[in-house]
């Protein structure tokens, strides 16, 4: 099994779709169709340079997902990124594919001058937190909320 890692298309949204529904799910988070429109039209326009997405392929099918944003950061100069969603469904857990999607946003920040890479999981996503152990270190803090 090959895993492979390329930047979302516009002839991706099906299959983008059906990726992100079920990381959504996963959550238990229910968005509007127009979010998954708006987030999928800004993810394949060429003059959106904060957002980008990665599909992650096993043996040429999409398995996985990686969304990625770079913003400024009041406490250092180079912007940061911010690795918002990653979701490899459950049959292609254990290839790789979720480690291939995080090297990959830590080659692209770091080639764009952004070397911090920073993301949020929930307490409960025992199964991720096992790879982001490796791959991360954990912070002290806690997300609040308005």
């Amino acid at each position: 099994m090959t895993v492979s890692i390329r930047p979302i298309a516009p002839s991706d949204e099906v299959a983008w779709r059906l990726l992100w529904r079920g990381y959504l799910d996963y959550y238990e988070t229910v968005l509007d169709d127009e979010i998954y429109r708006a987030s999928f039209a800004r993810l394949t326009d060429p003059a959106v340079t904060d957002y980008h997405g990665l599909l992650a392929l096993l043996d040429g099918a999409p398995v996985g997902l990686v969304h990625y944003i770079f913003h400024r950061h009041g406490w250092q100069i180079e912007e940061v990124c911010y690795l918002q969603d990653l979701y490899v469904v459950p049959e292609a857990r254990g290839t790789g594919a979720g480690r291939r999607l995080i090297e990959a946003v830590y080659a692209a920040a770091d080639a764009a001058g952004r070397p911090n890479v920073y993301w949020l999981t929930q307490t409960f996503n025992t199964t991720a937190r096992q790879l982001y152990d490796r791959v991360g270190t954990a912070t002290p803090f806690i997300k609040y909320r308005r």
